[in-house]
């Protein structure tokens, strides 16, 4: 039977006094890295530039020690990949890098011109000595902080022009831990530019010197703020992305700073609505450690050595100095030496400068059974006698003992403080559920989120941000085909692993803010899609997203219709030359059970994106992304056995032309 195109599928940072800083030319292929020389010193790349190509003027001495480094690396969706790279690149010494201009053929610089690499990435390497790690000889989380704030604010100063702070770093998840003798490789560059603040995205990834393989270690996003001279916060210029990556880093740091502003309120509201376990998690476990125990203090005063290039104490310092009493603190509650796998945002309240003294605060809030939280706090204060002090930056920290095997170990309980330690206790356990909602919806791939995840007050936020942010890598996409055009209706297909994905657009005169509200709204689709019988509002979950019940025409297998619980979330533009975007998605909700007189069906990711192109025109595209169950019905189309997806789209036009104007008085009365 002939499927519509609208009808819901169902699926049958401190980077050393010797950093090099290269600045150069704009070549390098897309997602490519060079590979280059790793010694004591640290070598920095702007990856603008070239400075990694051979050189005649190297020593034979420097070509031996490259000779074995015969591995480059890449960044995919699947995680690092070796690749042998066709151009061997060596750098001078053991962690400086060429100028541009030292080529040893100009040929092979003509070539490496004609790449593209993002102006404002940045590469830090460094090879992990015995003074940047603990006592198990593994590299300090502390000291990877600073290496990572150190390049991402490399980046984001490269776009901006102007000095950058860290406002703060999301949750990092440390899949690894680093040796002595390895090396550390991390990439930044800036994925989007709001008003006075941009997204950096940072990969970071570690080296193995005698094998040549490579490993994730952990993927973060921070926020830095461009700091003008007179003014403060001074307004960024646009960033404008060329690849299909770029393009959908940039569309989706819109909903991860919708995110961010939003987690204060998401806690808030679980707590306020949720009933949380009083229960130990672990209650087999006989040891209780009272809280206070575990607390512990520490002053740290601000000199020359901890301020950034503009006076200011190094935001990877401070991160750094939270690392370590927070270690101290996770230590206190089992007695043997923790392992931090999970940091849950820093966020940076206020500055700090040279002289002024940061009081570190750790606690253990809450122990699970193999995980505890230990938070922390920095208060900043200029003299001893001080009495009000300036919190200006705090943090959660995930830790885990490992036994001999490497297995978690079992922690003992722990009694919170009566009053603030109650309420950090049960914060905890918040934190933990919104943790496992944000690991479960977020960071996992597409595929691998189950079609009809279960809503609930908790996970809103996360549900919302999966449905656009799916929607919107559909639309970044660049291998879209041509399939058939029918009266300036267009259908586009695009087919990757195993799912098929359909785009059917054309212009319509109106405008781009009546289409969004329209057709946003799944109450009106059965007047104009034929498969839509009806749809419920269930629940208004804020203004941006909405629950349906909706009953289709459609009859599945079982010759039973079919009904499907789905969640709309719109976003209006960001910025200009964003689209008005309507994403759709299952869900289930309990007060929604399947009934037995419907087949539940489930949709994946489809919407709308609306742009618009003139004063009059603006431009509907739909999406839908299918099981290959689709398939024959897609290509009955192409084939021109069927139109029904331009009958569709031309029903979906007279109904947005009908009800324009009536849209139009609304908007003017809000």
């Amino acid at each position: 039977m002939e499927q519509d195109v609208f009808t819901p599928s169902t699926p049958g940072t401190s980077g050393g006094t010797n950093a090099t800083v290269n600045n150069g030319g704009n070549e390098g292929r897309k997602r490519e890295s060079p590979m280059w020389n790793v010694g004591p010193s640290s070598s920095v790349t702007d990856t603008a530039g070239e400075g990694l190509s051979s050189c005649k003027h190297l020593s034979k001495m420097s070509q031996k020690k490259t000779t074995s480094r015969k591995y480059g690396w890449r960044w995919s969706a699947g995680g690092t990949k070796l690749l042998r790279p066709h151009l061997r690149a060596n750098m001078q010494g053991s962690g400086s890098a060429l100028p541009a201009g030292d080529l040893a053929d100009p040929a092979l610089g003509m070539e490496s011109r004609e790449r593209y690499r993002n102006p404002t990435e940045v590469q830090m390497s460094q090879l992990v000595l015995p003074c940047h790690t603990n006592h198990r000889g593994e590299l300090s989380v502390g000291q990877l902080l600073k290496w990572i704030d150190t390049t991402a604010c490399l980046s984001a100063e490269r776009h901006a022009g102007c000095p950058c702070v860290t406002a703060s770093v999301d949750d990092i998840y440390f899949e690894h831990t680093i040796s002595v003798g390895q090396v550390v490789n991390i990439k930044a560059k800036v994925n989007r530019a709001f008003n006075s603040s941009m997204e950096v995205g940072i990969q970071v990834s570690y080296e193995d010197l005698c094998s040549g393989k490579q490993w994730n270690v952990c993927k973060a996003y921070a926020t830095f703020v461009a700091q003008g001279k007179a003014t403060g916060k001074m307004k960024l210029k646009p960033l404008t992305p060329q690849t299909e990556e770029e393009k959908m880093e940039y569309s989706i740091a819109a909903e991860r700073r919708r995110m961010r502003l939003a987690h204060t309120d998401t806690l808030k509201d679980l707590l306020t609505n949720s009933t949380m376990q009083t229960e130990r998690e672990n209650g087999d476990c006989n040891t209780v450690v009272p809280a206070e125990k575990t607390r512990v203090e520490s002053v740290e005063l601000v000199l020359p050595p901890h301020a950034n290039h503009q006076g200011n104490t190094f935001g990877g310092q401070i991160m750094a100095w939270m690392e370590n009493v927070a270690t101290i603190a996770a230590s206190r509650l089992y007695h043997a030496h923790p392992t931090l796998k999970t940091i849950e945002m820093f966020h940076f309240r206020g500055p700090s400068q040279v002289g002024d003294r940061l009081l570190l605060k750790a606690i253990v809030n809450n122990a699970f059974k193999n995980s505890m939280e230990v938070g922390v706090c920095v208060e900043a204060y200029r003299q001893e006698m001080e009495v009000s002090r300036r919190h200006i930056n705090s943090a959660f920290m995930t830790f885990v003992v490992l036994d001999r095997e490497g297995q978690p170990s079992t922690l003992p309980m722990v009694k919170p403080e009566a009053g603030d330690g109650e309420r950090r206790y049960r914060e905890a356990s918040a934190r933990k559920k919104i943790r496992l909602d944000r690991k479960y919806i977020i960071s996992c791939e597409q595929t691998k989120v189950p079609l009809s995840v279960p809503w609930d007050q908790s996970n809103k936020v996360y549900l919302s941000y999966n449905n656009v942010s799916a929607l919107k890598t559909l639309v970044a996409k660049t291998n879209w085909v041509l399939a058939t055009e029918i009266d300036k209706v267009r259908m586009y297909t695009l087919e990757e692993d195993q799912y098929l994905s359909f785009r059917i657009e054309m212009s319509i005169c109106i405008d781009a803010t009546q289409a969004f509200f329209l057709l946003s709204d799944l109450r009106k689709r059965h007047e104009w899609d034929r498969y839509y019988a009806s749809a419920e509002l269930v629940q208004q979950v804020d203004e941006d997203d909405m629950i349906y019940h909706v009953l289709s025409q459609t009859v599945s297998q079982e010759k039973k219709p079919q009904d499907f619980v789905i969640l709309a979330s719109r976003r209006k533009p960001c910025d200009e030359g964003d689209p008005y975007v309507v994403a759709f998605r299952s869900v289930t909700l309990p007060t929604h059970p399947p009934n037995s007189e419907y087949t539940r069906g489930e949709t994946m990711c489809s919407g709308f994106c609306i742009w618009q192109e003139t004063a009059e025109l603006t431009k509907v595209s739909y999406y839908n992304q299918a099981a290959p169950g689709y398939l024959a019905y897609v290509t009955t189309n192409i084939a021109g056995l069927s139109s029904d997806f331009y009958v569709t789209f031309k029903a979906c036009e007279g109904f947005l032309q009908k009800n324009k104007d009536e849209i139009a008085v609304g908007l003017q009365n809000l």
